[in-house]
C-alpha cells in the first residue's frame, strides 16, 4: 500500500473520477481507499448492485498514453488466464477522460483474504503453508506455459542497462516464457494464493517471476531459502540469467527512489552470480 499523490489535486481528480466511474458500474463505494504506486492507482471495495463485493480499480495516465501495454494488461490478462489459475476475475471496464488525463476503471471480484506483505519489499516473512507454494508453483508453470505477444523483458534494454548498473555484459536471453511480471509478496495473497495486478505480464528470461519474488525478499533468509526450494528454475543458467535481469531493474527502480533498502542484499547476491 502506497501514500496518496503529494499534490492535493491530483489526489481530487483521482477522488473525482473514482467517483463517476463506481456510479457507471453500477457500484458504490464500501471501503477505505487503497492508493498505488506514485499515486497511478487507486482502487477500493465497492457493493456492485448485483454482485456484492467486488474490487475497483482506477488507473490513470496522460490521455495521449491511454494505450499499450499497461492500459491493457489487466484485459487482456482475464481473456487468458481468468478460470485456469488462481487470479481475481475481472467483471467489467469503463474509461473516462477529463481534462488532460485518462481513467480506466476495473471490476474486479473481491478477494477477502489480505496480501502476503503491505509492501513489495518482504520485512516480516508470512510463513506460508506448503500448499501455498505449490498452488503458487503450479500457477506459476501454468503461467509460462501461455502464448502471448505481449513483452514484459526487452534484450535491448538488458544489453543498455546491465553494463550500467552492474558493469558487466548483458546476458543473453535464450529461453523465454510468459511471467507475471510483477512478482511480489504484496501481488499474493496470504491463504491461497491469488495473484494480484497482472498489468505488466508478458514474455520474459525462464525463471523471471521466481527471481523477481526472491529479490525482494532478500531481507528476510528464511522466505528467500523458500522461494529458492520451491523454483529449481533458479538454480539454472537461464535462472541466473532472470535474476541478473532482475537485479539490474531493481537497482534502476532504487536509483529513482524506490526500495533502496534492497541495494546491498541486490549487490551481494549479484557478485555471488557473476
Amino acid at each position: 500500500m502506497y501514500s496518496p499523490p503529494p499534490d492535493p489535486a491530483d489526489q481530487h481528480r483521482m477522488r473525482q473520477a473514482f467517483a463517476q466511474c463506481a456510479q457507471t458500474l453500477r457500484t458504490t463505494i464500501a471501503g477505505p481507499e487503497v492508493w498505488g504506486w506514485h499515486g497511478r492507482t487507486l482502487s477500493s471495495r465497492v457493493q456492485h448492485t448485483d454482485r456484492g463485493a467486488c474490487w475497483l480499480r482506477l488507473l490513470t495516465t496522460p490521455e495521449d498514453k491511454a494505450a499499450g501495454k499497461i492500459w491493457e494488461g489487466n484485459q487482456q490478462a482475464a481473456a487468458i488466464f481468468d478460470g485456469h489459475i488462481h487470479k481475481p476475475l475481472l467483471y467489467s471496464t469503463t474509461e473516462a477522460r477529463s481534462g488532460s488525463y485518462a481513467y480506466l476503471a476495473e471490476l474486479h471480484q473481491y478477494v477477502t483474504e489480505p496480501a502476503s506483505s503491505p509492501s513489495p519489499v518482504l520485512r516480516t516473512d508470512p510463513n506460508p503453508s506448503a500448499a501455498w507454494w505449490e498452488s503458487l508453483r503450479t500457477d506459476l508453470e501454468y503461467v509460462s506455459r501461455v502464448p502471448t505477444g505481449r513483452l514484459a523483458v526487452r534484450q535491448e534494454w538488458v544489453d543498455r542497462s546491465v553494463p550500467r548498473f552492474l558493469d558487466m555484459p548483458g546476458p543473453r536471453i535464450t529461453d523465454w516464457t510468459t511471467a507475471h511480471g510483477d512478482m511480489h509478496t504484496a501481488n499474493l495473497t496470504s491463504t491461497t494464493p491469488y495473484l494480484l495486478d497482472w498489468e505488466g505480464f508478458g514474455q520474459a528470461p525462464a525463471g523471471y517471476d521466481a527471481a523477481t519474488l526472491l529479490a525482494y525478499s532478500l531481507l528476510n533468509p528464511r522466505f528467500t531459502q523458500c522461494v529458492r526450494d520451491t523454483f529449481s528454475v533458479l538454480k539454472t543458467e537461464a535462472g541466473r540469467v532472470a535474476q541478473i535481469i532482475v537485479i539490474t531493474e531493481l537497482l534502476q527502480s532504487a536509483s529513482r527512489g524506490d526500495h533502496p533498502e534492497l541495494v546491498p542484499a541486490l549487490r551481494t547476491l549479484a557478485a555471488e552470480l557473476a
